[in-house]
């Protein structure tokens, strides 16, 4: 099942995402076969770095959890919150 990750930066954590960006793509690179979508959500000047989308195959919530909570960026405390959600493809079709 495909999961929705809606991760919003703290505030002032632009050093944090810098410090841990090279683990976070290798982190992403290693589950490659897995991803749907993913990519940084923009500041309203449409140049800073806000939070992450991801779209995700998992095979439970559970295994979503899991996989949130590995991210380097969760692990160095850089999002101030995260939505994870259920999420299904209907366009375009495949």
């Amino acid at each position: 099942m495909l999961y929705m990750f809606h991760c919003t930066d703290k505030a002032g954590a632009a050093q944090v995402r810098a410090d841990n960006r090279p683990a976070h793509l290798a982190y992403l690179e290693a589950h490659a076969d897995r991803l749907f979508a993913a990519g940084p959500l923009l500041a309203d000047d449409g140049q800073g770095m806000a939070g992450s989308l991801l779209i995700v195959e998992c095979a439970d919530e559970a295994a979503a959890k899991d996989f949130a909570a590995n991210d380097p960026y969760a692990q160095a405390g850089l999002f101030e919150n995260v939505e994870i959600r259920a999420w299904r493809r209907v366009y375009p079709k495949s």
